[in-house]
């Protein structure tokens, strides 16, 4: 029997695939594996309330079925919060997130970084990452294993450039970017960012910051998107999308790029978009092989 080439990128959902056929994250978690997907992105996206327990059988659930799990953080978080009581919120949420992530086996902590508040891009840069470098020291401390991930944003209004997030990623110990490739398409909002030679800067500007382990360590989201001249708009199936994707995922190729890829559609194409995702990686990785292989 031939022996199945493993992916260097692991690919699945963010929330639960629509195909589970029972509630709860381990029952997700289960579906993910049955439709031959290799990871989860669990979407605490409005609040972290779940018990230890709880937690305990995702892990549980995730070692088991081999499934890789994230977590994206609730989207009230703001690095840049406009005062102290915000402030407060802001992080007992990250930190919630983080702290839940960890026991329930995750290790990427997915979140919106914030809002420029019509303040100068550097000025909250150096806020934000005083802000994580307060956090990251906290869950140090409590010996709390994860990776901070603030997401690449698709309007121009919010913190959360690709330079942004990966010099947080530089700077911060414990934070690394999680690049969203449709964001960073639409905040542009002139259809631009959708060449493999853009696809490719951008992946040269995480080896700079980062080295080549920077590639190693990726987390993304992937999905068509919707947007104007403002930016973002909302995510739409790959068959309504103008995104090149396999364009931008032959670029994962040729960097040797390595992690977890989330996708992110609207239902009913949750599931079928992860999927094209991963077989068109599948796909193009086996025709860069078979092309090796005939040189040789």
């Amino acid at each position: 029997m031939e022996k199945k080439t493993p992916d260097a990128l692991r690919f699945g959902t963010v929330g639960s695939p629509q195909t589970a056929l029972a509630s709860g994250t381990p029952a997700a978690i289960a579906n993910i594996r049955q439709l031959g997907l290799d990871h989860l992105e669990i979407a605490w996206v409005q609040s972290v309330r779940v018990s230890d327990e709880t937690c305990a059988q995702i892990k549980a659930a995730g070692m088991a079925h081999k499934v890789s799990l994230s977590v994206h953080a609730p989207y009230f978080i703001n690095l840049n919060s406009q005062t102290e009581e915000l402030m407060e919120k802001s992080d007992a949420r990250l930190l919630a997130a983080a702290r839940a992530g960890y026991k329930a086996g995750a290790r990427d902590i997915v979140f919106h970084p914030g809002s420029y508040h019509s303040q100068p891009p550097e000025d909250v840069y150096q806020r934000a990452k005083t802000k994580l470098l307060e956090l990251t020291a906290i869950l140090r401390d409590e010996g709390v294993d994860v990776c901070l991930r603030p997401e690449t944003m698709g309007k121009g209004a919010l913190f959360g450039t690709l330079e942004e997030c990966v010099r947080l990623g530089a700077d911060v110990p414990g934070v690394l970017p999680c690049i969203d490739w449709a964001h960073l398409h639409a905040r542009r909002g002139d259809g631009s960012f959708n060449s493999y030679e853009e696809f490719a800067a951008a992946l040269e500007v995480v080896r700079s910051r980062l080295g080549d382990e920077g590639l190693k360590k990726c987390h993304f989201h992937l999905s068509g998107i919707e947007y104007s001249a403002k930016g973002e708009r909302y995510h739409v199936p790959l068959n309504e999308a103008d995104l090149h994707y396999r364009k931008l995922l032959q670029a994962f190729l040729d960097y040797g790029v390595e992690g977890t890829a989330g996708v992110e559609a609207p239902l009913p194409f949750h599931v079928a978009d992860a999927l094209v995702f991963q077989a068109t990686y599948r796909r193009l990785r086996d025709k860069d092989q078979a092309a090796e292989a005939e040189t040789d």
